[in-house]
Parts: C-alpha cells; sequence; structure tokens
C-alpha cells in the first residue's frame, strides 16, 4: 500500500497533470463567460433580427406524445453561435500572439557548454 500511496503522490505532484487542472478549471471558467455571451446577447439580438421568433416553443402532438423540435432547433442555434463566439475569440487570441512573438527580440544564442569551450580552446591550440 506504501508504494501505491508514493506513486499516486509523485503521479498528482508531476507538472502536466497540475496544468491539466488548472486548464480544466479555466475552460469551466470560459465555458460560463461563453454561454452567457450567446444566451444573454447574441441570441436575443438573433431574435431581435428573426422578429422574435422562439424556436423553442414549436411543437407537434403525435398520438399522445409531444415532440418538441423547436427545442432541438435551439440547440442547434445555440451550438452554432457559440462556435462562432469561440472562433472569433480565438482568431483575435491568435492575432494578438503573433503580434506579440513578432515585437519579441530574438532570444541570444546559449552560453556554450563547458565540454564545447575546452574542444574550443583545444582546437585553436592545435591550429597553432
Amino acid at each position: 500500500m506504501k508504494s501505491f500511496m508514493k506513486e499516486f503522490k509523485e503521479f498528482i505532484a508531476k507538472g502536466n497533470v497540475m496544468s491539466m487542472a488548472v486548464g480544466i478549471i479555466i475552460g469551466g471558467a470560459f465555458t460560463a463567460i461563453v454561454n452567457s455571451l450567446v444566451a444573454d446577447i447574441i441570441t436575443p439580438i438573433l431574435g431581435m433580427i428573426l422578429g422574435g421568433t422562439d424556436f423553442a416553443g414549436l411543437s407537434v402532438t403525435v398520438g399522445s406524445a409531444v415532440l418538441t423540435y423547436g427545442n432541438f432547433i435551439q440547440a442547434i442555434i445555440t451550438f452554432f453561435m457559440t462556435a462562432l463566439t469561440i472562433f472569433i475569440i480565438m482568431k483575435q487570441f491568435n492575432k494578438m500572439k503573433k503580434k506579440e512573438e513578432e515585437e519579441a527580440p530574438p532570444a541570444p544564442d546559449p552560453e556554450p557548454s563547458e565540454e564545447v569551450k575546452l574542444l574550443t580552446e583545444i582546437r585553436d591550440s592545435l591550429r597553432k
């Protein structure tokens, strides 16, 4: 049991697991922001453009079953609006990131290792 706990602690302490956890938490928060943007801003604007049409209320009764196909249409619209919103946000983010990379000065060449310095000295000595 001790080796299991030791392995588990090592697994949890790895950087990639912690990065993944942070990514999931940030992703959840970002999802809430995008959902609010779509539901509270974009969908009402789309509703005004379409003349106040509410797809969620559309349904048809077949026997004793009620098929609310309007909810399905609304879900498709919400999906496409969410995908479009994320696409626009990511496009702007990538544009900003590219601009930062272009403005950043190039990284200096790394300092040669001690072995390389020693080999360079030996080479220079042999040339003499």
